[in-house]
């Protein structure tokens, strides 16, 4: 987990004194793959920890994000990890990708949405999600999150696999099947604007669609991961904002980093929301007054401190 960098050697003095003068604890930031808004949001945090907070050398590493960053950090294998709150929710209670409960971290704060957006071509007539039932549906990928969060909501529909004829599609492929119309709608989670609707939406007529507000809420008291949201007026050509749900990116701290640590980590985050915002667009929704919304698991001491002193 943490590591001391330099090496001592043998030597004179003055080597002795430049080799070991200054001991530097490393932070390891576990983030995502390079192309997604975890890297470069993990780097930017690296950089601000590297600035300013004392004694401590902050390095990012890409990952294959939440479900690994989780099992690294709980097997110290690194410091501070995004991941999804969802994920970070069944993790602890040992559901869906994990066996066993897992230990070991602690919530440090919720960052941006990852929203869960419900994609149709114009052509099917799919203007509700209770219109899906009979539709060739794209689902994620076969045991991915976004997979989880589509039987969900369809769930929360009464509608089944059997229902539907399911596609396992990441949202590219998706995309792609939409643009070519052999799938009718695809359920895609991940920050606004999403590339491959913006992409789809200028060559295909599409319906974004509307998730009634009383599922929502009923999805909300069930699984506490999940937040309200709202795709506004115009996003991808949308005549009118559509309601919808959104799990949300976090940071979690190991349960052995330092309280004081992750408190100036907090600090540091929060003092330049700004500055996220330049490493990825999605930086733009962190925010204090949004940091606890749709956290999960229990805070780590240092972060529960910092909330309280706010």
């Amino acid at each position: 987990m943490k590591k001391f960098l330099g090496v001592c050697t043998i030597g004179s003095l003055a080597l002795i004194l430049s080799a070991c003068g200054d001991f530097e604890e490393e932070l390891e930031i576990l983030t995502g793959g390079e192309q997604g808004a975890y890297y470069p949001l993990g780097g930017q945090l690296a950089t601000l920890i590297n600035e300013n907070v004392e004694d401590y050398d902050a390095s990012h590493y890409a990952t294959s994000a939440s479900v690994v960053n989780l099992n690294d950090i709980a097997s110290d294998q690194g410091d501070l990890a995004l991941t999804q709150n969802d994920t970070a929710y069944y993790a602890v209670n040992g559901e869906v990708d994990f066996e066993e409960p897992l230990e070991g971290f602690g919530g440090m704060a919720t960052l941006y949405p990852e929203v869960i957006q419900i994609v149709a071509t114009e052509a099917s007539g799919i203007e509700t999600v209770d219109d899906l039932e009979g539709m060739s549906v794209a689902v994620g990928d076969a045991g991915s999150g976004t997979e989880v969060v589509s039987q969900q909501i369809l769930e929360a529909h009464d509608i089944t696999y059997d229902d539907i004829t399911v596609e396992y599609q990441d949202f590219e492929n998706a995309a792609d099947g939409l643009q070519d119309e052999n799938i009718d709608a695809a359920l895609i989670v991940a920050g606004t604007p999403t590339g491959a609707i913006e992409a789809l939406s200028a060559q295909q007529d599409i319906t974004m669609v509307n998730v009634d507000e009383e599922v929502t809420n009923d999805l909300i008291d069930e699984y506490p991961y999940y937040t309200e949201h709202e795709l506004e007026e115009g996003l991808y050509g949308n005549e009118e904002a559509v309601n919808t749900l959104a799990v949300q990116a976090m940071l979690v701290a190991h349960d052995e980093l330092d309280e004081e640590v992750v408190y100036e980590v907090m600090e540091v985050i929060f003092n330049n929301t700004d500055s996220f915002a330049t490493a990825h667009e999605s930086g733009s929704y962190i925010d204090l007054e949004t940091a606890q919304e749709g956290m999960p698991i229990d805070l780590h001491p240092g972060a529960e401190q910092f909330f309280e002193d706010q």
